[in-house]
């Protein structure tokens, strides 16, 4: 085989191979999202103190943050599928407003859970820097929507999306055997906040930098061809 037909059949399987890992990941949030929604909504249908616990007495900003977010989540994955992007790019830009806008009300209720938590002050600061973590992903993102940097708006969005699902990390995260056994709970649980969102961000930062590293490798070799 020759070099150049060597090089193409790499650049394709490149190309397939991030398609795949895309299509996986996409479905994998999905799921994570369906989950998460359905065992909280089960558990909080019944105006039930005892199902409630601590938030029985916070129960509207926990709906409050529950409507947005719930809104935010669903929504997110169907604004990373290019095709549906490009075919209605109208609906696009309007889905990605009510997602911003849901965005906005979760967060609405999150500084009333976290202003109103009795869990002390470790729990209020990793409930906070999961909030402010979700801004400031969203506002760069709009930001460059707005300038016209369609890249890195899109970059800002996933990551902010990551962040949107943090809760359903840190959900799944404490159902691991033996997890709540590693530390007292007062420990653990602002710890798992933080990586929630932390440690999916961090895997996505190496992940773009290999992708980025591969382009410049195949580059050359792409244009032999």
């Amino acid at each position: 085989m020759a070099p150049s037909s060597r090089a193409a059949g790499s650049v394709t399987a490149a190309i397939v191979a991030r398609r795949v890992a895309w299509a996986a990941l996409w479905l994998l949030a999905v799921a994570v999202v369906l989950h998460f929604l359905w065992g909280t909504f089960h558990k909080y249908a019944a105006q039930d103190p005892n199902a409630y616990g601590m938030f029985w007495s916070r129960r509207a900003w926990l709906w409050t943050h529950l409507a947005g977010g719930t809104l935010t989540a669903l929504l997110g994955p169907w604004q990373f599928i290019t095709r549906l992007r490009n075919a209605y790019p109208r609906a696009h830009r309007w889905t990605g407003r009510v997602y911003l806008s849901a965005m906005l009300v979760a967060c609405v209720g999150a500084a009333g859970l976290i202003a109103t938590t009795p869990g002390g002050f470790a729990l209020q600061a990793a409930f906070a820097a999961t909030a402010l973590a979700w801004l400031c992903t969203a506002l760069p993102g709009y930001i460059a929507i707005r300038a016209g940097r369609t890249q890195d708006h899109r970059r800002w969005m996933l990551r902010n999306y990551i962040v949107t699902l943090a809760p359903m990390v840190f959900r799944l995260s404490i159902q691991v055997p033996g997890m709540m056994t590693l530390a007292h709970p007062a420990v653990l649980i602002p710890t798992l906040l933080w990586l929630s969102w932390a440690a999916p961000l961090l895997v996505y930062e190496l992940m773009s930098a290999i992708a980025r590293w591969a382009r410049r490798t195949q580059t050359p070799q792409a244009e032999l061809a």
